[in-house]
């Protein structure tokens, strides 16, 4: 196992390194900086060379890749344009957790992105357990009961629901929730942000502004969550391992749980796996929707002003999540089924 883990990490290094330059790639196709930086007016002459120099644009794209990568602290160039070194202009990399200053703020990039990113998790993360216990819960009673009136009523939801754009789930919630619970005389759920400013973030207030799109992410996600584990619990229900359990007289529950559920555990690891990342990098049509300072309503924004070392710094972090969710996914195999081994 310990030989697999190094393999795999060192793979890893390769895989992130063109990941990197990929993404250099299309953030310097995506457009010019420094239009947004002007508002109404266009940046033009000593101004605009001023602001090159001062965060390195006027140089190759070979060299400021280089000095994103690895940073420019070991050149000193000249930022300000004034003949000497500037020691204030230089940067470490990205290999040392430095992604640049924020075109934006003027911040750097990774303060930005920590600012936003308790949002997002407290949001994923409550999305995600409601997610999982529910369509465990829906999975293994519909597998149980195949064919029966309540399978075919969680079969119908869950195609129904997974169908459903998020935006109109969320707008929907939104307006039942919030809209007409109050045209209706009764307590409604607040419309937006993660707490009212005017009591603060008060665990309470945190727990009514995250109802709502928690509850929205939760009804997509459970969809082909329950559908996933219904048939992943469908293969195993009728293997010869389980009957041999139920002659033996097991009860039905330790059957199901403690042998059906662990195997067909395995395919579901992996799609939460994949979801992990997911959870760094929230969800950008519910964020906005919602007015949650989280961070997918950072990246729209940021995007929209052509702030690239914020977004770069977002993707390269969401990028190193994916390869580091696989090999988290491919160790707990081994936790649930002993016969695996690398």
């Amino acid at each position: 196992m310990r030989r697999y883990i190094i393999r795999r990490l060192a793979q890893a290094v390769p895989v992130l390194f063109m990941i990197s330059l990929l993404l250099f790639a299309l953030m310097q196709a995506a457009g010019d900086p420094l239009a947004t930086l002007g508002g109404d007016q266009r940046l033009a002459g000593d101004e605009r060379r001023r602001l090159e120099r001062l965060l390195g644009l006027d140089q190759p794209l070979a060299a400021q890749y280089l000095y994103w990568l690895v940073g420019n602290d070991w050149t000193r160039p000249d930022m300000d344009g004034d003949g000497t070194a500037d020691s204030a202009g230089a940067r470490r990399g990205i290999l040392r957790g430095d992604f640049g200053l924020s075109i934006v703020t003027r911040n750097p990039a990774m303060q930005d992105i920590l600012q936003r990113l308790p949002a997002t998790l407290l949001l994923m993360l409550t999305a995600q357990t409601l997610t999982l216990v529910s369509a465990v819960a829906l999975g293994l009673y519909s597998a149980v009961r195949q064919y029966s009136t309540a399978d075919h009523l969680i079969t119908g939801l869950s195609y129904i629901l997974q169908s459903m754009p998020i935006f109109w789930v969320a707008l929907s919630l939104l307006y039942l929730g919030t809209v007409q619970l109050r045209a209706w005389g009764l307590p409604y759920l607040p419309a937006g942000g993660l707490y009212d400013p005017r009591v603060g973030a008060a665990p309470g207030q945190v727990i009514r502004h995250l109802i709502l799109p928690a509850l929205s992410l939760t009804l997509v996600s459970i969809a082909y969550y329950s559908r996933f584990i219904r048939s992943a619990m469908l293969e195993v229900i009728h293997q010869d391992y389980m009957r041999t359990a139920r002659a033996k007289g097991v009860s039905e529950r330790k059957i199901l749980f403690a042998h059906g559920f662990r195997n067909a555990m395995l395919p579901v690891v992996t799609l939460v796996g994949l979801d992990i990342p997911a959870l760094f990098a929230g969800a950008l049509v519910t964020e906005k929707i919602y007015a949650l300072p989280g961070m997918g309503s950072l990246f729209i924004d940021r995007l929209a002003r052509a702030d690239f070392p914020v977004l770069m710094g977002m993707l390269m972090l969401i990028s190193t999540l994916v390869v580091a969710a696989q090999l988290a996914t491919d160790v707990f195999y081994t936790l649930l089924d002993p016969r695996i081994r690398y």
